[in-house]
């Protein structure tokens, strides 16, 4: 049974224009969806939270049913959205299908969130009963990005829902079908409430709409450091809490005694899985000196070795970048950062949207695309000669996202990562993992704290509340 009818898919009316729903590696139209204008968020809003009153007062093990076929139904109709991830945002069918696996594991992780003990009793002064509890915050608003559509759309709707909230989420107009209204379709399946989750694809201006209602307490916001800034500054001034994911310029720190052969493929790996259009990306390369020359030759030759193509026709490594403009800036990052000194090793160049792999050498802190979030598949490599200058190199910058540090010895990792602020710190790995078990999230310009997996889901989609309870009506002095 077909999941995604183009016919259907709607079941809102919007008030914005008609927006064509196109495969990057072709330029074909897959369909057409209608995008929200900033007068639809207050009508979505005040249906979810009709029907979020009632979903609060469901027994959790049917939030927690709902979920549990949720994340099923990834898995029934993997086929047509594994599909529609790799048309609509250039996916690889392996990462289509980890952001299929990931998704159904938030839903079944969620799950386990409703039954999560909702508070504690309290000592207390008085002769009565004193407690905390974890109540919903009522409607949270979702903004989510292109790059990884599902993933980052689900991880904020899933905990949500299973916590009794009603939810608005507006993803990406580019990846409106596989970052939201597939959601929509797998949750009415499983048999979600009617208008309890609206899906609103559309631009910025209905983004600070979502985030100005004063029906939407929580804003759980996924993107860019730019676009972060202001939502949590608007956010500031409704007076809501707004969590926020945003950009990072990871380091991968190459140690002295790493083996190189290991190497190669995880460094490859960190900036140019999905084209580098990943936050947690590998955007700086510190290399000891002792192993810089050949790790950049190295590195260069696996880029020049990665096949890059239309992903839904051939087997390839890297499909296409999401669009023009976001080519535009990486091509234009790396002109300037060649213009600037740094050598070419490996790509710098493009067919349509069909970016190639790049590396780097000579790069410092004038070079652009060692400075700043590319986006792109750009490695740019740098050496170091002690661990203190490798910590001072890593912890440069705005950004504390992830963090990867290669070593033979373990402690050794460990202990030079204590040295350096950021959110997510992997030992013999790349920069580039997630898990719905784990928290999430940066520090500084990459965001406000682990806010997904687990407790930190508790404390973003509820609030507690105290409550006491006497037998008789308490007597004052006056």
């Amino acid at each position: 049974m077909t999941l995604l009818d183009p016919k259907t898919w709607q079941s809102r009316p919007l008030s914005g224009p008609e927006y064509p729903v196109t495969e990057p590696a072709t330029g074909d139209t897959l369909g057409t969806v209608t995008l929200a204008a900033p007068e639809d968020i207050r009508p979505a809003v005040a249906a979810s939270r009709t029907a979020q009153a009632e979903w609060a007062r469901v027994p959790h093990f049917v939030r927690a049913g709902v979920l549990r076929r949720a994340g099923d139904l990834f898995a029934t109709h993997a086929e047509e959205l594994r599909e529609w991830i790799v048309r609509e945002s250039g996916s690889i069918p392996g990462k289509a299908d980890f952001e299929l696996h990931v998704a159904a594991q938030e839903c079944y992780e969620a799950a386990a969130l409703a039954s999560r003990p909702a508070g504690q009793v309290l000592p207390t002064e008085a002769p009565r009963l004193s407690y905390t509890r974890r109540i919903p915050v009522g409607v949270v608003g979702v903004i989510a990005p292109f790059n990884a559509p599902l993933i980052l759309s689900i991880r904020s709707v899933a905990p949500a829902l299973a916590l009794g909230n009603g939810v608005v989420l507006k993803p990406d107009p580019r990846t409106a079908v596989c970052g939201g209204l597939s959601l929509a379709a797998v949750f009415a399946e499983a048999g979600l409430p009617e208008e309890l989750f609206q899906v609103l694809p559309g631009g910025a201006e209905v983004g600070a709409a979502l985030v100005a209602d004063p029906q939407v307490p929580v804003i759980s916001f996924t993107g860019s450091t730019a676009a972060g800034r202001a939502v949590g500054e608007a956010a500031g001034r409704h007076l809501k809490r707004a969590h926020l994911e945003l950009g990072g310029n990871s380091a991968l720190i190459v140690l002295a005694d790493a083996d190189l052969d290991a190497v190669i493929s995880t460094a490859a790996w960190g900036s140019f899985f999905h084209q580098g259009q990943i936050c947690m990306t590998t955007g700086r390369h510190l290399v000891h000196e002792s192993l810089y020359e050949e790790y950049v030759e190295r590195l260069a030759a696996k880029a020049d070795s990665l096949a890059v193509g239309d992903p839904h026709r051939s087997q390839v490594h890297l499909g296409p970048i999401i669009d023009d403009a976001q080519l535009t800036k990486i091509h234009g990052l790396v002109e300037a950062s060649t213009a600037g000194g740094a050598r070419l090793a490996a790509g710098g160049t493009h067919e349509d949207l069909f970016y190639r792999p790049t590396v780097l050498a000579g790069v410092d802190d004038d070079t652009p695309v060692y400075t700043e979030e590319v986006f792109g598949p750009v490695a740019p490599v740098r050496s170091f000669a002690t661990a203190d200058e490798a910590a001072a190199l890593a912890a440069a910058g705005p950004y504390g996202l992830s963090l990867g540090i290669v070593t033979r010895d373990s402690a050794r990792g460990l202990d030079l990562a204590e040295r350096i602020p950021t959110g997510i710190v992997h030992i013999n790995d790349q920069t580039v993992n997630d898990e719905a078990v784990a928290p999430f999230g940066g520090v500084a310009a990459s965001g406000t704290g682990a806010r997904f997996g687990g407790e930190a889901n508790l404390e973003a989609f509820t609030d507690v509340r105290w409550t006491t309870v006497r037998g008789d009506v308490a007597s004052y002095p006056f």
